[in-house]
């Protein structure tokens, strides 16, 4: 807890940053995919969130943004993984706050 009292207002911004950007259900839920699987297709994370592409697609380029994800094209394929590795931490978090 000490190291969070040392950060910069930088480092404070970058930290407000990436949670406004996770901070949906939908990307919370993309997140928590991809920790299981590495890294996927558009399609399969389609087929997991039942939501739109084009919609899926918005909250992916959000994410990818911020550097939480990054993608990869293999053929006509793309693939994204989480790129933050720690990023997953936040649902232990959660958990410890019992949100």
């Amino acid at each position: 807890m000490d190291n969070l009292r040392n950060l910069s207002v930088e480092q404070l911004v970058k930290i407000a940053d990436v949670l406004k950007t996770i901070a949906h259900p939908v990307r919370l839920d993309i997140i928590k995919l991809l920790e299981k699987h590495d890294k996927l297709c558009v399609n399969d994370i389609v087929e997991h969130t039942k939501i739109e592409q084009s919609l899926l697609s918005h909250h992916l380029t959000k994410m990818k943004d911020r550097g939480i994800l990054s993608s990869k094209r293999d053929g006509k394929h793309i693939f994204y993984s989480i790129s933050m590795t720690n990023i997953p931490n936040i649902f232990d978090c959660m958990e410890r706050c019992k949100i």
